[in-house]
């Protein structure tokens, strides 16, 4: 979560997602573009995250049916 605060183009080409961290870049190369790409990083964390909770939830119930 840090890393997607402070360097938010740094946490999308972690994650795999190398052309969204090169678009990340260049927004967060202006002071003013910081802040929203800070944001978007972050955001895409959580969604992430919140898609593989997801994932393994639907597993489990699917798992547990049979």
């Amino acid at each position: 979560m840090l890393l997607a605060i402070i360097l938010p183009f740094l946490s999308f080409i972690v994650r795999g997602k190398i052309l969204t961290g090169i678009i990340c870049f260049i927004l967060q190369i202006t002071v003013i573009g910081w802040l929203p790409a800070a944001i978007w990083a972050v955001m895409s964390l959580n969604n992430d995250r919140a898609n593989k909770r997801n994932e393994d939830l639907i597993r489990a119930v699917r798992e547990g049916r049979k």
